[in-house]
């Protein structure tokens, strides 16, 4: 009773390897209905799934992802069907510890990539997120858990770091002062 991403496709569309053949007009029903996705398996939707989300993002038919980052929008929506997939598999199955690896892999991935093509191209980006449904998130700053043992360390650290420069800076005012009485004793020396 879970709802599919791959409702969507109609059972009488036919497989992905068949659709575009010119003798399929001519065959049987029988045949036709061998052929389309009302008996193909579940891998055999998934590419016809994959193939309609590259289609999306595609900016023109004779679009091949020649181009980097449309290549990267091609590789976006190719891993956007997957990971529906394994969401629905891990909805059934939530003890699918295996599946769900792959899953929160091809989230990786998939977020990776996005912020790249954010960084590069942000109208192939926006266009890319819009026509696949993807709500993206940048990742959260770096922040470090506060605890009493990182505490002490940074305040010893801290204390280190001044009594050096109060060292130095004793060391700075002797050699400023000899470079001063140098100085001086340069300009005498001319006069």
């Amino acid at each position: 009773d879970i709802p599919s991403h791959l409702d969507d496709l109609p059972p009488t569309m036919l497989k992905k390897d068949y659709a575009n053949l010119p003798i399929m007009n001519s065959v049987d029903d029988v045949v036709k209905r061998l052929l389309s996705l009302e008996l193909a398996s579940q891998r055999e939707k998934l590419k016809v799934k994959t193939q309609q989300l590259v289609e999306k993002v595609r900016r023109s038919p004779h679009d091949n992802g020649s181009f980097e980052l449309l290549s990267l929008s091609f590789a976006v929506a190719i891993l956007t069907a997957k990971i529906r997939t394994l969401e629905e598999h891990l909805q059934r199955h939530p003890k699918d510890k295996r599946n769900r690896r792959f899953m929160l892999m091809g989230l990786d991935r998939r977020r990776k990539m996005l912020g790249y093509l954010r960084r590069v191209n942000y109208s192939t980006f926006e266009k890319t997120c819009k026509e696949l449904g993807i709500q993206y998130s940048p990742p959260q700053p770096y922040t470090r858990r506060l605890t009493k043992r990182w505490m002490v360390k940074k305040a010893l650290c801290i204390k280190v770091f001044q009594e050096k420069q109060k060292l130095q800076a004793a060391e700075r005012l002797k050699k400023r002062r000899e470079w001063q009485a140098r100085a001086r004793a340069a300009r005498e020396q001319q006069e």
